[in-house]
């Protein structure tokens, strides 16, 4: 499956609401609308310039929704032909703990990741985010007609 545009990628971030991730390094299950609420909110307190870092942290939780059990590397294949390759690229290597030593961006990502599992704060709504996606979505579809 490929997400087309960012009406379709809010509609399943709207699905994960109440659906609960596994159990994670940081504690116990975590409501996976929440959580990416919080990890996108927290990456742009920290790296507010670094737009397509925050949307990797906000969708992270579509692949396990729409394939559960096994997600790593399909929501970089959804997200791709949206969002584009750095936020693809973002997506595949957070599943794989030996790419997070060699990149920033990555360390970024997971710590966020981790925190988010136990922070308690008003994240605000996925509705907030929806601009972020369109210019990241915009953004993507503007380098691919040049490409």
């Amino acid at each position: 499956m490929e997400l087309r545009s960012v009406e379709e990628l809010m509609d399943l971030l709207y699905a994960c609401r109440g659906e609960r991730s596994a159990a994670g390094h940081g504690g116990g299950p975590v409501d996976l609308h929440g959580h990416a609420l919080r990890t996108a909110a927290l990456l742009r307190r920290r790296r507010p310039a670094d737009k397509e870092l925050q949307v990797a942290g906000l969708v992270s939780p579509v692949g396990r929704l729409l394939w559960p059990g096994n997600p790593a590397g399909r929501t970089a294949d959804a997200v791709r032909p949206l969002l584009g390759a750095r936020v693809a690229r973002l997506l595949r290597r957070h599943a794989h703990p030996e790419a997070w030593a060699h990149d920033d961006d990555l360390v970024s990502l997971r710590q966020a990741d981790e925190e988010a599992r136990t922070a308690a704060f008003d994240a605000g709504v996925l509705e907030d985010w929806r601009t972020v996606l369109e210019l990241t979505a915009a953004r993507n579809s503007r380098l691919g007609a040049v490409d």
